[in-house]
């Protein structure tokens, strides 16, 4: 006789190999204990025999059970609810439970009816940061029991798990105030969001205890729409800095703020909350403070279990939260614009100091510029130190920091496109034949210790060691930043010594590798853009007389709306060739390897220099030629 097929065993067959009961079967297959050992083995021996696979379904009913748990969350498109879903999902598949998911679409009006019908299909039910009105919940909860909470604190019979976002609110705050903040808005979450409350709470209490602090709460939502719609309200509350209530209002925000041509965290400063996948990838990358998502979901599932299984486990805490530092936050913007018609002489002296994690050149008159480390930039920019903002007497910036044309263009740095193969200048590596190919060939300058000196010649000294992709040492560098009051504007002196400490050096550029006038690759200076942009040089008037000449300086003439300005760039030492572009974008800076490389030998030492001044007005060629000279004379 054939072999029975699986499917057609029942309890009945089992029952009649064993030479016992259905209900013996039944006992053994659901695992109940009150079945003799020598017994409960016959059967199991019968069944695997037979081949006998009990149905769950049928299993399930007969123990009036679904093994099913159901989830109600307000929004399914918040990444946040996705990863809390996804570790209750994962979690509670070992023990063999599905989830039976459902959404309110952030309606507290829907909230509780949703609720009991999902329950009336489960054993239990997990509420995600529920919306409904106090008395609302308190009366919801009985009858839907056994249920959890997850960020929404419920009676005492009732289980919670949850984040403290009173606490992660006031990490953001502390975080701001130590970059100089004193006026921040808080973009504030859905009216019956618990932790929109707690965070609230938070804020007041941070109001009382930190001086001058004040924070404007303006009305918002929960989406990226919401953020969006924001950005006009934000700016007329004169903020420098914004806390949104997660980061999806704070990705709004940021594509806001990009089209009306506010710079982030130039002129303010964004942070969110949850540090959701792409939070990492926004424009700037976002400044946030680290949630443990799927963690709280295999909490939530654990804490639950525990009721549903009756048992009394140990269940693990909620990790704590941490500050996910990027590039949207930095140092408050200073007042920068000259009192009235006050005379040049009232002006202080031009002095670094440190700034929290910054260091900022100033004067009297205001913040002049910012020297950071690059710490929070992206490994495919080749992280580096640089200046940004920098600043004329009168406030207007002259610097640009990671365009939308340039990515890895960042203020004024000590950036070359190829040290040994290794990219210090970011962005993608001309190949011949390629063309420009993006590499993992992207090194990083990191900062041994700042000094700086006071007195007259006041002036910052930077200790840099420069990393290949592999984190090997290449180049050591001893990097001397001064200012000072000069020809009605100020002059920034940036002297650079590298050395090859580690081994022989090959500089090179796009040009040494084929690609015709690409030689750049040095200090290099990015600039705004701007409505009119004039090039000067000693070789005339126009990028194309400037562009690869051995002019000893370059002057940019800017004017946007009625504001005028000039950044004059003078080379007093050994005059390189000059690589600039002033249409496509705005940036020139003295090439090292304009058509050749430059080669340093083991312990030899590479000296650049630059020499900037900054004005608040217009130069003609025979004024720059006279300027230049001056600044050429050493300090």
């Amino acid at each position: 006789m054939g072999r029975t097929p699986k499917d057609s065993i029942t309890i009945a067959d089992v029952a009649r190999a064993a030479e016992v009961s259905r209900a013996t079967v039944s006992r053994v297959m659901n695992g109940r204990l009150t079945v003799a050992p020598n017994i409960a083995e016959r059967v199991r021996a019968a069944a695997d025999r037979l081949n006998y696979r009990p149905s769950d379904l049928a299993r399930n009913l007969s123990l009036g059970r679904t093994n099913m748990v159901a989830l109600v969350v307000p929004d399914l498109g918040n990444p946040l609810f996705q990863q809390i879903m996804r570790g209750i999902t994962n979690a509670s598949a070992a023990p063999g439970y599905r989830v039976l998911v459902a959404e309110t679409d952030e309606d507290p009006m829907a909230e509780a009816d949703i609720a009991v019908e999902a329950r009336s299909r489960c054993d239990a039910l997990i509420m995600v940061s529920p919306r409904l009105a106090e008395d609302s919940l308190l009366e919801l909860l009985p009858e839907v029991k056994p249920v959890i909470l997850v960020n929404r604190q419920g009676p005492s019979d009732v289980a919670t798990v949850g984040v403290d976002f009173g606490k992660a609110v006031r990490i953001v705050v502390d975080h701001l105030v130590g970059l100089g903040h004193r006026r921040l808005a808080y973009l504030a979450g859905p009216v019956g969001s618990a932790s929109n409350t707690d965070r609230l709470r938070s804020l007041e209490i941070a109001e009382r205890e930190i001086p001058e602090l004040e924070i404007a709460r303006l009305e918002c939502g929960s989406s990226i729409e919401d953020g969006y719609a924001a950005v006009e309200r934000v700016l007329e509350s004169h903020v420098t800095a914004v806390v949104a209530f997660n980061d999806l209002v704070a990705f709004g925000l940021l594509a806001r703020l990009n089209e009306v041509g506010v710079a982030v965290p130039a002129d303010l400063s964004v942070a969110g909350m949850d540090d959701i996948g792409l939070s990492r990838f926004a424009v700037p990358s976002l400044t946030t403070v680290r949630v443990p998502q799927q963690g709280l979901g295999e909490l939530a599932w654990q804490v639950l279990y525990a009721q549903i299984a009756g048992s009394e486990g140990e269940v693990a805490g909620v990790p704590d939260l941490r500050l996910a530092l990027r590039a949207s936050t930095g140092p408050v913007p200073q007042a920068t614009r000259l009192q009235g018609d006050a005379p040049r002489g009232r002006l202080g002296p031009i002095r670094w100091q440190q700034q929290g994690d910054i260091f900022v050149l100033g004067s009297s008159s205001g913040l002049l510029a910012h020297y950071e480390f690059g710490r929070r930039m992206p490994q495919v920019h080749s992280p580096r130190p640089y200046l940004h903002p920098v600043r004329t007497l009168g406030g207007n910036p002259l610097t640009e920091v990671s365009p939308v044309d340039h990515r890895h263009h960042y203020g004024v740095s000590l950036a070359v496109a190829g040290v040994n193969g290794t990219s210090h200048w970011g962005g993608r590596t001309f190949l011949p034949g390629r063309g420009p190919t993006l590499l993992t060939n992207h090194g990083q300058q990191r900062s041994r210790g700042v000094t700086v000196e006071d007195g007259p010649g006041n002036s910052l000294t930077d200790d840099i060691t420069w990393y290949d992709e592999q984190g090997r040492p290449q180049l050591v560098e001893r990097r001397r930043l001064s200012g000072s009051l000069s020809e009605g504007g100020w002059r920034l002196d940036w002297n650079s010594v590298l050395t090859g400490r580690y081994g022989p050096i090959r500089i090179d550029s796009p040009a040494t590798a084929g690609r015709p006038g690409a030689g750049y690759g040095g200090i290099f200076w990015r600039l705004p853009s701007a409505e009119t942009t004039v090039v000067l040089s000693e070789a005339g008037e126009g990028v194309d007389a400037a562009y690869g000449s051995l002019s000893p300086w370059l002057a940019f003439v800017q004017q946007r709306g009625d504001t005028v300005t000039t950044l004059l760039l003078v080379q007093s030492e050994g005059v390189r060739p000059w690589f600039l572009r002033s249409t496509d974008y705005v940036g020139a800076g003295p090439a090292l390897a304009w058509q050749s490389a430059l080669a340093l030998q083991p312990d030899q030492d590479l000296s650049l220099s630059l020499t900037a001044l900054l004005l608040d007005r217009s130069i003609d060629l025979p004024e720059g030629a006279e300027l230049a000279a001056r600044l050429a004379d050493p300090l």
